[in-house]
């Protein structure tokens, strides 16, 4: 299932609906203002919280964490940089790990767990700018955690870029 995700949205203070292939409200974007951190909720159409997404205070490599009632999900840091390609790990509370890889400022990445793929997110199937899709592989996997991830990536690689 594809769930589509306009960039701009990803400003704080700003709400937006991600939409599935079909056209529906899949999950809204609630970005909340006048944080001392970056903070996101993604919430089911009825407006139920299915993850948080913060930005991790006083770390030393940069980090983001997703959060599910109230509880660390998972941890996102960056592993590794080379020219074309941009290596992210994301280790789960129950410590399984997920890699994504691929070139994320381009949105033409994938997260993969022991070298299955569960996600692939890509522009290439939209002609809007400022739009691309989390293509969720799997029907078993955790959604929410995996446009969150894809969330996460591009933030701290956007980050990255105005820093660097």
């Amino acid at each position: 299932m594809k769930y589509l995700v306009r960039d701009k949205i990803f400003s704080i203070g700003d709400d937006y609906w991600i939409e599935d292939e079909h056209g529906h409200h899949a999950f809204l974007v609630d970005g909340k203002a006048l944080r001392l951190r970056d903070t996101l909720e993604i919430k089911d159409p009825g407006g139920r919280v299915l993850v948080t997404l913060r930005e991790k205070a006083l770390s030393i490599r940069d980090a983001m964490t997703v959060e599910r009632d109230g509880q660390t999900l998972a941890t996102v840091r960056r592993k590794r940089l080379s020219l074309l390609r941009n290596h992210y790990r994301v280790t789960l509370a129950e410590g399984t790990e997920l890699d994504v890889s691929g070139r994320v400022l381009d949105r033409e990445f994938s997260v993969e767990h022991d070298g299955e793929l569960l996600a692939r997110i890509s522009r290439k199937w939209f002609r809007v700018r400022d739009t691309y899709a989390v293509d969720v592989v799997r029907d078993d996997a955790d959604t929410a955690l995996l446009i969150a991830v894809a969330v996460c990536v591009i933030r701290m690689a956007e980050k990255e870029r105005e820093d660097g």
